[in-house]
C-alpha cells in the first residue's frame, strides 16, 4: 500500500508510525486508518521490528481525533465504514506482539485520545492536552475509550472526562495513570528514545506473552466495544449528531438544549 496520509519508518529495531495531516491537527480519515492497520500489519511481521512509536507530524497534535468534516456527511449505513475501519486497527494494535509508545506530542483528543488508549506506553510533552470530545460534538467515545479509561483512571474519573468534556494537562494525566510520563517537549524524543532502547534490550518473546496475558481483562470488554460502536453508528446522520458537528465546523457554541425538550 502507498502511504499518503502517515509516513512509515524502520530504523534500529524502531517502527515509527506517524500521522501525517498537521493541516487537519492529524485527525484521521478512512485512509489514514487504513495505512495504520497496513503499517502496523507489516511492522508485526518484520522480525526486524522490537517496538513500535506511533505519533502525529508536526508540534501541535498528536490526534485531534476523527476528521469532523467527513463524519458530518455520515449516515448510519456509511459510517459503518469508519467503524469497520476503527475496529480494524484496534485489532491490528491489540495483536501486535510488541510494545506500542505513543508520542504524545501536543492535542490528544476524541478518537485522538482512543489511539492513544490503544498504545501499551505513553510518553507526553508537558503541553500536551488530553482529553474527551464525544457528547460536545454529538457524537460517543464508544472506540476504547469508554471501556480502556475506567481501567485506567477509576470509573468516576472516566465518567468526569467523558461527560465534562474538559480537557487535561498532561501532568494531570500523568498523575491518574492515564499516560505513563510527562516531560519537557525538548526532552520528548530523547525519553520516547530511552524507552525503545530499553525494549530492545529485553526478551521479545517475553514481551509478547506479557502483552498478550495483560491485554485479557480489557479484551473481555469487546462485546462491549462491538455494541458501542453499533450504537455510534446508528447516531450518524441524526439531527442532534449534526448539530453537534455543525456547531464545532462552524465554530459556534451548541444548542443541544432542543432536544431535551
Amino acid at each position: 500500500m502507498a502511504y499518503t496520509d502517515i509516513f512509515y519508518t524502520v530504523e534500529n529495531g524502531v517502527a515509527r508510525m506517524t500521522i501525517n495531516r498537521p493541516e487537519k491537527h492529524n485527525a484521521f480519515r478512512l485512509q489514514t486508518l487504513a495505512e495504520l492497520t497496513d503499517a502496523f500489519e507489516k511492522a508485526e511481521v518484520d522480525g526486524g521490528v522490537g517496538v513500535a512509536v506511533l505519533t502525529g507530524a508536526g508540534e501541535k497534535a498528536f490526534c485531534s481525533g476523527g476528521d469532523v468534516g467527513m463524519e458530518q456527511a455520515f449516515t448510519p449505513a456509511s459510517g459503518r465504514a469508519l467503524v469497520r475501519a476503527d475496529m480494524k486497527l484496534a485489532a491490528a494494535m491489540r495483536a501486535f506482539g510488541k510494545p506500542i509508545i505513543a508520542r504524545v506530542n501536543g492535542w490528544c483528543i476524541g478518537s485522538g485520545n482512543c489511539l492513544n488508549l490503544l498504545c501499551d506506553l505513553s510518553i507526553a510533552a508537558e503541553d500536551a492536552r488530553l482529553g474527551q470530545i464525544g457528547p460536545q460534538v454529538g457524537s460517543i467515545p464508544t472506540w476504547i475509550s469508554t471501556q480502556v479509561l475506567p481501567y485506567l483512571v477509576g470509573p468516576k474519573k472516566a465518567r468526569e472526562i467523558v461527560f465534562l468534556c474538559r480537557q487535561y494537562t498532561a501532568r494531570e494525566a500523568e498523575a491518574m495513570g492515564w499516560i505513563n510520563k510527562a516531560v519537557p517537549r525538548d526532552k520528548l524524543d530523547e525519553e520516547v528514545n530511552a524507552w525503545c532502547q530499553r525494549i530492545l534490550e529485553l526478551s521479545p518473546q517475553s514481551l509478547r506473552i506479557a502483552k498478550m496475558n495483560m491485554n485479557y481483562f480489557e479484551d473481555l470488554t469487546y462485546p462491549a466495544l462491538v455494541h458501542g460502536m453499533e450504537m455510534l453508528a446508528l447516531t450518524y446522520g441524526s439531527e442532534e449528531a449534526l448539530e453537534g458537528m455543525n456547531a464545532f465546523l462552524e465554530k459556534r457554541k451548541t444548542n443541544f438544549g432542543r432536544f431535551r425538550k
